[in-house]
């Protein structure tokens, strides 16, 4: 996904970027390859500084209000500190490397209705212009593939995935939204659960693994949510039985609650916005497929910012405060735009 964009700031006759990701899917905490081509304007440029910055639309729910902006997840420079001589042609490779809670925005080349971006920024003699915008794919890690494969395999559904702004209690999040993919239940667990819903929280070292599952309410009684958190690694992925433990995941996500009763209200953990199209999902038998978490943890929350961080109709550049050990966020609002002008191109 490629289109081209004047630098406005600069007016007529000013260079243009025109960044070309390396084709195929990226992974969490994989390198991001490319080329940013420059084309010089009508007069000498000094060019400053080259940026690539990473972009997602972010939901932010707060009771019934749900909110949408752009947040700004992380920034690299891959250039700069040259002359850029009067319609000169210069191409940048660069190799940068994804966070590791990076959403995933396709499973077996289908997409997840996640929307994240590659923005090019170039400084100019003083002057800064957004560049132009690139669609960034992302597909999931080994163990996340093989979480997710093992739920197909036990029977849940694909509902809808979404990122949502706020911080997962008792974890080492460091990005300032996290990413929740939302199933239906299996046939052997409807009894007890409307919907799952999981997130994965990577780190060179490993992934921990967030389930959370709402209660169904009866006669007397209303629905809560639950949570069990999971820790996994990235080795040996090929040789454990992931749908076995992934089943007694669930199963012991189910027994607590009902021996214990639930955590929490579903107020505790955040609003969930969803959109797409139900359906299931799965990728056949993978005979041998196996896993076994290294630890797990019960009782974890998620929250959300404060009403001074909500995204949804605020200029580009504010910032967003965000709690202690997680990356400031900021809030920038171009992005859908900018994909429905590729579309419009295309």
């Amino acid at each position: 996904m490629v289109f081209k964009r004047l630098l406005g700031s600069l007016g007529v006759g000013g260079p243009t970027v025109d960044t070309v990701l390396d084709p195929g899917p990226v992974h969490p905490g994989g390198p991001l390859t490319g080329q940013v081509h420059l084309r010089g304007g009508t007069a000498d440029f000094e060019i400053e500084q080259i940026t690539l910055e990473l972009v997602a639309r972010v939901e932010d729910e707060h009771g019934d209000e749900e909110r949408e902006g752009v947040v700004l997840f992380d920034r690299f420079t891959v250039g700069g500190g040259f002359r850029l001589a009067e319609g000169e042609h210069r191409s940048l490779p660069f190799t940068a490397h994804l966070p590791w809670e990076t959403p995933i925005t396709e499973l077996y080349g289908q997409p997840l209705g996640i929307i994240l971006g590659v923005r090019t920024g170039l400084s100019v003699a003083g002057a800064k212009d957004k560049g132009d915008l690139d669609q960034l794919t992302v597909a999931p890690l080994p163990a996340q593939e093989a979480v997710l494969e093992a739920l197909g395999q036990l029977g849940f559904g694909f509902k809808s995935a979404d990122l949502e702004l706020g911080h997962v209690g008792g974890t080492g999040q460091r990005l300032p939204f996290y990413q929740e993919i939302e199933l239906t239940p299996a046939p052997q667990y409807a009894h007890a659960l409307n919907e799952l819903e999981v997130t994965f929280l990577a780190n060179p070292g490993g992934m921990d693994v967030v389930l959370e599952a709402d209660k169904r309410g009866g006669l007397f009684s209303s629905g809560e949510d639950a949570l069990t958190l999971f820790t996994v690694g990235h080795e040996g992925v090929e040789h454990r039985d992931w749908n076995a433990e992934v089943d007694a995941w669930i199963s012991r996500l189910v027994e607590r609650r009902a021996a214990y009763g639930s955590y929490g209200s579903h107020d505790s953990y955040g609003s969930h916005g969803s959109y797409g199209a139900h359906g299931s999902y799965g990728h056949g038998e993978h005979a041998g497929h196996g896993y076994s978490h290294d630890g797990h943890h019960d009782g974890g929350r998620r929250s959300g910012p404060s009403t001074a961080a909500v995204v949804g109709g605020v200029a580009a550049g504010v910032a967003v405060g965000v709690v202690g050990g997680m990356v400031a966020a900021e809030v920038v609002d171009e992005i859908g735009d900018a994909f429905e002008d590729e579309e419009d191109e295309d």
